[in-house]
């Protein structure tokens, strides 16, 4: 079958622009201007090393390789496929064009790109398996999919059930415990996500005791455009008084919702909007202009907070999403 590839930008923050420009791009502003077809991988070493002689030798082997693999490897008619952590939406397009440089788009990390004809449909990382969700983790910028993943993220895309495809040996990895911050990440985003909406309300309560609120929870279905109010003294009447909406659904929060949320505010309110959909660019242009201070956590930024301050929530927020704490050398 055709070969697939992961291409992104560190935390996903590439992915909007992807599609936006028909492109999927890799950086290594060092190297972008001499990634050629016939340009060996030693070469690039080579450039590397001296353009940074103090990087890492694993470091500058990767990196390289990465670059050689982006305008060597990747056949125009290959799938690509990248990942935004915020919404939780894989995109897929094939590739249409040979590597180009960019000069213009490197303070973006965008200096070397391929052009894509990206598919109109998003993938919902939820309608993956585990084993494809895994495959899909690695935090390298560019890597090749494996073929089972592969067939299972083409036939999501289509609705219909994964092909059963014959494994082929996976790469070696250098460091096999690169990704693992990144891995466990995914995992507990994954757990979270599953929650129940009242189990979701109450972790976020529970995460912002932590931060060293005091909090009031609505019971479900009278919150009158607030789902919990957070405050020092936990009655609200000293500042700040945060005002906390949750929305634990698939579908992205519109500008329509944010300004329904504001509308209920008082001038001296503060603002925290979850959701675990994620927000339109509409939605965060509303927050953007809003009249009082308003935070947008999706449900990355409400694992990366429970990661944070896990220590000190409750043994109720322990119950809800039970974590284990995993020591390894410096």
């Amino acid at each position: 079958m055709t070969r697939m590839w992961m291409v992104r930008g560190e935390g996903g923050s590439l992915y909007d622009a992807f599609r936006e420009r028909g492109v999927a791009a890799v950086g290594w502003n060092q190297l972008a201007a001499h990634a050629k077809p016939g340009v060996g991988r030693k070469q690039l070493i080579a450039l590397y090393q001296s353009a940074e002689p103090l990087a890492k030798q694993g470091t500058v082997v990767s990196g390289a390789s990465q670059v050689w693999r982006f305008v060597n490897d990747i056949e125009e008619g290959d799938w690509v496929i990248t990942y935004s952590p915020a919404n939780r939406l894989y995109s897929i397009g094939n590739v249409t064009g040979p590597a180009e440089y960019h000069p213009e788009w490197a303070e973006q990390g965008m200096p070397l790109v391929r052009k894509v004809q990206w598919q109109a449909q998003e993938l919902p990382r939820d309608n993956l398996g585990t084993s494809s969700k895994n495959s899909l983790g690695s935090t390298l910028t560019l890597f090749e999919v494996p073929p089972s993943a592969a067939a299972e993220v083409l036939a999501a895309l289509k609705g219909k059930p994964a092909p059963t495809v014959e494994e082929e040996a996976e790469e070696v990895i250098a460091d096999p415990l690169a990704d693992i911050e990144s891995q466990a990440l995914e995992r507990i985003k994954d757990r979270v996500n599953e929650l129940d909406w009242d189990d979701m309300q109450q972790l976020v309560a529970g995460i912002l005791r932590a931060m060293g609120y005091k909090t009031q929870v609505s019971p479900p279905g009278s919150d009158r455009g607030k789902d919990i109010v957070a405050s020092p003294d936990g009655f609200g009447f000293e500042h700040p008084r945060i005002v906390v909406e949750v929305k634990h659904r698939k579908g992205q929060m519109g500008s329509q919702e944010i300004r329904s949320f504001l509308g209920g505010r008082h001038k001296d309110d503060r603002g925290l909007y979850v959701s675990t959909g994620g927000f339109s660019k509409d939605a965060l242009y509303e927050a953007d202009r809003a009249s009082i201070p308003l935070a947008m956590w999706t449900l990355d930024h409400v694992v990366r907070a429970l990661i944070e301050h896990y220590d000190g929530t409750d043994a109720e927020t322990k119950r809800i999403v039970p974590l284990k704490r995993l020591y390894w050398p410096a």
